[in-house]
């Protein structure tokens, strides 16, 4: 078969010529000249698309290391970012605290306060402040 042929077929099936498949046993083919005769084959099954490729191999990134990156790490990541990721456990956890009824009634805003100042760490070191200080209720 011609490329004449591959070219047709790839048009009217929608894809490139490399994904064109043609019969190798059916000599009808070579006699195709126009898009009609093509349809046709493709109808018999003569004529096929290949299905597209997966890409197998899962390249892995290139991991940048120390001497290779630009800025400083609160340029890399915000100020804000790495605030909220300290700030957001805390909070739920207060107001998880307080629905469950395990912290005392008038220290949940104050605490919320200090969690926002930066008065804590992590979750760690909020609970302990709360044993430390008796906040919690058994």
């Amino acid at each position: 078969m011609t490329g004449f042929q591959k070219k047709i077929a790839a048009k009217i099936l929608k894809c490139g010529a490399s994904r064109i498949w043609i019969d190798p046993k059916s000599d009808k083919v070579k006699t195709a000249i126009t898009r009609h005769d093509v349809k046709g084959f493709i109808n018999d099954g003569i004529i096929k698309k290949i299905p597209e490729k997966k890409n197998i191999h899962d390249f892995k990134e290139s991991q940048q290391k120390r001497g290779s990156m630009k800025g400083r790490y609160g340029a890399r990541v915000g100020k804000k970012d790495s605030w909220l990721k300290v700030v957001r456990p805390q909070r739920k956890m207060l107001k998880e605290l307080k629905d469950s009824g395990k912290l005392k009634e008038d220290t949940y805003r104050k605490l919320y306060r200090m969690v926002k100042g930066r008065g804590f760490r992590s979750r760690n070191h909020l609970m302990l402040y709360l044993k430390e200080k008796k906040y919690l209720v058994e």
